[in-house]
Parts: C-alpha cells; structure tokens; sequence
C-alpha cells in the first residue's frame, strides 16, 4: 500500500492507493496546510504544518488530527501569536533516531523562525541563532517584502546533528551541532532555494531547486558534493530558470526530476496570468531534457509538486492543478491517478506532496 498526502490550498487529501483501489479522504477541512511530513519511525505518524493555525499530527496516518506543541512554541518571533496562530512554512523529521525513540523533529515559521523537538512535538526550543546571522537583514520574500520564511529544512541523512535550511528568500544555511550554531550563506551558494534534497546513496551531496535563475541564469539548479561549503551550477538544458519543485530516484541518485517555469508569476499566480509550467528530467552528466509524455499541457498548469517514494525506486509523483500523475520509468513517462478531483482544485495552487510506502 502507498500512502500519499496532498497539501491543497484549504485542505489536506490523504490517498491510499492498494493495486488499482485508490481511495481518497478530505481532512483538515479550512486550514490552509503548506507542509507536510511523516516520522520515519513511527508509521502512522503525520506532521503538517499550517498557514495561520499553526502544527497539527496525526498518529493514524491522517485520519484524525490534533494541535501540536507547548503554548510557548512561537511566540517572541511571531509577536505575541500562540501555537494556534503560527504560519508554519516547513517541518521535517530526522532520520537518525535518538536514544529516546524519536527522531528530531524540526519546524519553520514566517516570520523566520526555527525550532526543534526532541520528544515528537510535545516541547519545543527555539534555535534562536537563525535570526541572528549577518545577512538576516537581507532576507525578504517578494510577495510579502516586509518578511520572510524558512522554505525548506533538510536533516542529514547519516549524521544527525547536520542540518541544512533555505530562507525565501536570501540564503542557505547550515549547522553542524543540531541548530545550535549556524553558518551564514556561502559564497555562490543558492539565495532562493525552493526544495533542498539528499540522498541515502549520496552522503553528503546536496540537490538545490532554486528560484536563483531570475537573477542569474544558470544558477537555479545547483548540487553541493561537501554538504553545503561549495556548490556547482548544473543547468545545461534548461530552458525555464525557474525552478521549484524536485524529487530524486531512490534507486539511483544520479536521477532527478525539478519542475520549472519561465517565472515567479507564471508559475503560482493562477488568477493574474495563465500559468505555464513544465517537467525536467535529468540522468547522470546528461543535460536536463524537458518530459511532456503523460502530463497535462503546459499552458494552465500551475507548476508542480513533485514527490518520490522511497519504498518504490525508479517511482515518481507530481501533483498539480490538473490532478496527480505517477511516472514508473524515472520520469519519462506519467499517468494521471484516478482519484477524487473537485472541479474546485483546478483553481488551486498545490502547496506540498509526501509520499510513503
């Protein structure tokens, strides 16, 4: 059975697909999800986190939901705004397990903040160090200027006390002794990352799917072999400099799919311009060839959400305005999912894609 949940713009889906059954249940009706994570360690525990109403989880795999966290979770950053009010941008879960059983779970806000958890969500530190790096007053997210967000939160795969974070936008950032001290952004380091990824087979090679080409072009995708010192621009092929989201192959970590648009607006804003997005896919030294075969037409498709499952090598999913489509051939070719599609999401604009076996 695979398990997949979609964070739409009012609510979350939860799809479980068993052979050709999919059923598919609407849940956290009205709550706006961004984000969402499952803990490696404890199967039917789900994290999502919220625009506005903060953290919710679930410990049966989505069917039921509860507010996570201690009042004093986010307070000083977001003035006065309890646990129930917090704009949570990003959450994710370690996969090295502590002595206790859990894995660190972390969480991001807007304005800037992050926190973590050593005993699944019930209690929560602040890593206040984030706030007080040199270029903190750089950061700035284009359609809210006056603020900005942690976009992505990547623990190391192998050693849990490496983390690694991208702020929309302004900069990538790292720490090495599990959020207590950070370092600032590196030189020719991604500014605009949108999806930061690492792989089991690949320790401490990094994959950044950055918004960075509007600046420069050639710099929006960009790949780090020494976990975030240096970082190589990969971008031979592509034709869209802006990129959002990413998956990689399980099985194969020389295999990555990013999806791309021309710009900011025709990707996201569905109701100011018709959108326009598309699929890339990329083997090894090979350079990025656009996919088309299976996907719905680029015009009026809002860009893409992409997931991969690591239960399922050479398995890929893509969430998009036009429904949700899985590729069994590493991206090359696609088939839309026959779950239950409101009329309504084809207005909307996906925020989040977590897949698990």
């Amino acid at each position: 059975m695979t398990k997949l949940y979609l964070a739409m713009e009012k609510d979350l889906l939860v799809v479980d697909v068993q052979g050709e059954r999919i059923t598919t249940k609407q849940t956290l009706q009205g709550m706006q999800p961004i984000c969402v994570t499952f803990d490696p360690f404890r199967r039917e525990r789900v994290y999502c986190g919220t625009f506005g109403r903060g953290l919710w989880r679930s410990d049966d795999g989505g069917e039921t939901w509860e507010p996570c966290g201690s009042p004093g979770l986010y307070t000083e950053p977001l003035m006065g705004r309890g646990i129930n009010q917090a704009i949570v941008t990003a959450v994710a879960v370690s996969p090295v397990q502590q002595a206790n059983g859990y894995g660190v779970v972390f969480v991001g806000t807007e304005p800037t903040a992050l926190y973590r958890s050593d005993d699944g969500g019930d209690n929560w530190t602040e890593l206040e160090n984030v706030r007080l790096l040199p270029s903190a007053a750089t950061w700035s997210f284009p359609p809210r200027p006056h603020t900005s967000h942690i976009r992505w939160i990547t623990p190391d795969i192998k050693e849990g006390e490496k983390i690694y974070v991208s702020i929309e936008a302004g900069a990538f950032i790292r720490s090495l002794d599990g959020g207590q001290t950070w370092e600032d952004r590196k030189f020719r380091g991604p500014l605009d990352t949108h999806t930061l990824l690492t792989h089991p087979m690949a320790p401490g090679r990094l994959y950044a799917a950055a918004g960075d080409g509007l600046f420069e072009v050639g710099r929006e995708y960009l790949e780090s072999k020494d976990a975030g010192l240096t970082w190589e621009s990969k971008a031979e092929g592509l034709k869209h400099h802006y990129l959002y989201g990413m998956a990689v192959d399980p099985g194969n970590p020389d295999v990555i799919i990013v999806s791309a648009s021309v710009h900011a607006m025709e990707a996201h804003h569905l109701h100011q311009v018709t959108p326009e997005s598309t699929i890339y896919r990329k083997e090894g030294n090979q350079p990025w060839q656009e996919v088309r075969e299976g996907l719905p037409p680029t015009e009026g498709m809002v860009i893409p959400i992409l997931a991969a499952n690591q239960d399922e090598p050479g398995v890929f999913y893509a969430l998009t305005n036009q429904g949700l489509y899985r590729s069994a051939d590493t991206g090359l070719t696609w088939r839309r999912l026959d779950i239950d599609w409101k009329e309504e999401y084809e207005r909307q604009h996906p925020h989040a894609l977590a897949v698990r076996g």
